[in-house]
């Protein structure tokens, strides 16, 4: 069974129609690299599913549990997100905390675990993204790239069943691109479920499992990386991808 349904999600701001209709699923442990011009709805989407946005239509299933389908209260709501774990553009860290405080706020508010617990399983995340001896650092004396490594392992802290990426790259130096990729790469496993809105097309041709290219509120299209980016079938795939390689 599918870890995650999406079944014709559509949001709307105002007149503006940013979701039409959106549907597709994903396999525990599959990567899923979304790709897709500005205001193509890729963030909207991933807002709908984090519950940072209310969906106007549709449903949203993680193993096989609707999440969606009426109104629901504000513990509904944060209890939902507690299935995704997001990793924003711009880190979005406490300047106020250090980098063990970032990571450990959550599951304390949140009464999961033990003060020591959750140390431990911090410390034992910046291993993982390679920040060990940043832990009493502060967001300032970081890197962007340290950053948005400190954003990974904080949205891992709560065992979120989905991780998902909004353009994780897009607010580094070039020089700093290539440390936060590495991160993701490394996370790619059986047990991690992830999707990725990138702009980053080789990263998304090797890592993803499914890349889905939106349009205009849709999903235009959707297959393996070597379908999408070496045989698409739609037009404006075609245009999109031949653009980014001219760019590059």
């Amino acid at each position: 069974m599918a870890i995650l349904e999406v079944k014709g999600l559509k949001k709307h701001f105002g007149e503006t129609d940013v979701l039409k209709g959106v549907s597709f699923s994903l396999e525990q442990g599959q990567v899923l690299a979304i790709i897709g011009s500005s205001g193509s709805g890729k963030t909207t989407l991933l807002r709908c599913l984090n519950f940072l946005e209310t969906a106007d239509e549709g449903e949203v299933l993680v193993d096989g549990k609707c999440l969606t389908g009426r109104q629901l209260t504000e513990g509904e709501i944060r209890q939902n997100r507690l299935h995704f774990g997001l990793v924003f553009q711009n880190f979005n860290l406490f300047p106020q905390y250090t980098v063990l405080e970032n990571i450990t706020l959550a599951p304390k508010l949140l009464k999961q675990g033990t003060e020591q617990e959750n140390r431990d399983k911090a410390l034992a995340l910046l291993d993982k993204v390679g920040l060990r001896q940043k832990k009493d650092a502060y967001p300032h004396q970081l890197s962007g790239g340290q950053q948005q490594r400190v954003a990974i392992a904080r949205a891992l802290a709560l065992n979120p069943q989905i991780l998902c990426f909004d353009e994780p790259t897009s607010a580094l130096d070039p020089e700093l691109t290539g440390e936060v990729l590495r991160v993701i790469r490394g996370l790619k496993d059986k047990n991690n479920t992830m999707i990725v809105v990138t702009h980053e097309m080789e990263f998304a041709k090797s890592v993803a499992d499914v890349v889905i290219y939106m349009a205009d509120g849709v999903i235009e299209e959707m297959g393996t990386p070597e379908e999408v980016f070496d045989h698409p079938k739609s037009e404006k795939t075609r245009a999109f991808i031949g653009g980014v390689q001219q760019v590059f």
